[in-house]
């Protein structure tokens, strides 16, 4: 891989997006963040993972907490700053990844290798997965992926000044339901890889120009 390549990946619940991020990541020979980036963050500041694990990708609770110019005693707020500086860190050493969720789209907005996309799917096929996957009544499923689907859109909103799932501001959205994991992630890696031979052909002149 001549240049840096940066793949964000944003996901509605049950269209299997963080599935369809692994198995980029596999095919591509590319690092994967995810949740598991947590592990680094609960090392460095000498606390459990299970500590940080709730305020993950969470909304700040205006009720309970406040903020006073850069300081905040929210915990999901002080954790998506370290998350931010950790997504910061690993782009600025010149790594290529593929980062699933954190408003990596927003954070690394700046980087011209940063490519992002946006997985969302038909109601139908994401209530079947969730269903499926963690053994639940329909009711049930609904209930989750109404619930996961809000608290992301209300952290990523917190975060970034564009709301997420808009289609504007994202490189490609795809609708992950009518090709099913595989072939959904069998078309992104084409257009990533197309992405990434159009950059790597750009002379230093070109790229300067754009």
């Amino acid at each position: 891989m001549a240049k840096q390549t940066i793949i964000s990946i944003s996901r509605e619940f049950g269209s299997a997006g963080h599935e369809i991020a692994e198995i980029i990541a596999r095919d591509m020979g590319l690092k994967f963040y995810d949740r598991s980036m947590l592990d680094e963050i609960a090392n460095k500041l000498n606390v459990k993972v299970e500590v940080l694990e709730k305020y993950d990708e969470a909304p700040r609770n205006f009720l309970m907490t406040r903020r006073v110019g850069s300081h905040t005693n929210s915990m999901a707020e002080i954790l998506a700053e370290y998350q931010f500086d950790f997504i910061r860190d690993k782009a600025a050493s010149g790594e290529s990844f593929v980062i699933v969720g954190r408003c990596s789209e927003t954070v690394l907005k700046n980087y011209e290798c940063l490519i992002s996309i946006f997985i969302n799917g038909d109601k139908e096929h994401k209530l079947a997965r969730v269903k499926e996957k963690y053994q639940l009544s329909e009711p049930e499923a609904i209930a989750k992926m109404l619930r996961h689907d809000k608290k992301r859109k209300m952290y990523h909103n917190r975060h970034s000044d564009y709301k997420w799932g808009d289609s504007r501001f994202y490189d490609l959205c795809i609708n992950s339901s009518p090709l099913g994991v595989e072939r959904t992630a069998e078309v992104l890696k084409s257009y990533i890889t197309e992405r990434m031979e159009a950059s790597n052909a750009q002379t230093p002149l070109q790229a300067e120009g754009n």
